[in-house]
């Protein structure tokens, strides 16, 4: 037993090593970029796939957020780091964000998901863009919208004009679980 929870110790200090910025695999801000705008047109492509009316939706808002994060659950600590890319529809400007998360709970193991945000009007936009976003425990959501087959109805509302698709490698999430989940601006990837 001991040589496992050392295995787990060792496996989840080189996770948060690397989540951190401090990992051996440093990419440059325009190499991280590009890897932003991929990950970005893959996931949008996975959810349009999915749920073909979430264009037409995206395409009508305010802008929407793209991330793509990776956490970590080891015995009663939890982590998750990831990256992404907000867009203004009505102006075409985009800006780089990250995303943390700090959190407890019995468990273990990795989760690998995409959020995709969807902003009702520019209030909500700038209000993420310029202040960042903290999920609360209260954001968890559950799909409650009552659609009639539009694709608002597979979103999450998780706050006034913010709604939220999440995906996993199986497709559209049944739930979408953010709380204690920081958004803000990726400083170094916004340096041009």
């Amino acid at each position: 037993m001991n040589i496992i929870k050392s295995a787990l110790i060792i496996a989840f200090s080189f996770y948060s090593i690397n989540s951190f910025g401090f990992g051996f695999n440093k990419e440059t801000a325009d190499q991280g970029r590009a890897s932003v705008q991929q990950m970005r047109t893959e996931v949008l492509a996975a959810l349009y796939a999915e749920a073909p009316g979430a264009k037409e939706v995206i395409e009508q808002s305010a802008g929407y957020a793209v991330f793509s994060s990776v956490g970590v659950n080891v015995l009663l600590v939890s982590t998750a780091r990831g990256e992404g890319i907000i867009r203004d529809n009505a102006t075409g400007k985009e800006a780089y964000m990250k995303m943390l998360s700090v959190g407890g709970g019995v468990g273990m193991g990795v989760k690998d998901y995409r959020l995709v945000f969807v902003f009702d009007n520019q209030q909500a936009l700038h209000s993420f863009i310029t202040e960042g976003w903290t999920a609360s425990a209260q954001a968890d959501a559950a799909a409650k919208h009552e659609g009639d087959g539009d694709a608002t109805g597979l979103a999450f509302d998780v706050a006034p004009g913010v709604y939220l698709y999440q995906m996993t490698e199986t497709g559209l999430a049944l739930q979408a679980t953010i709380q204690g989940t920081k958004f803000s601006l990726d400083e170094e990837l916004n340096e041009q």
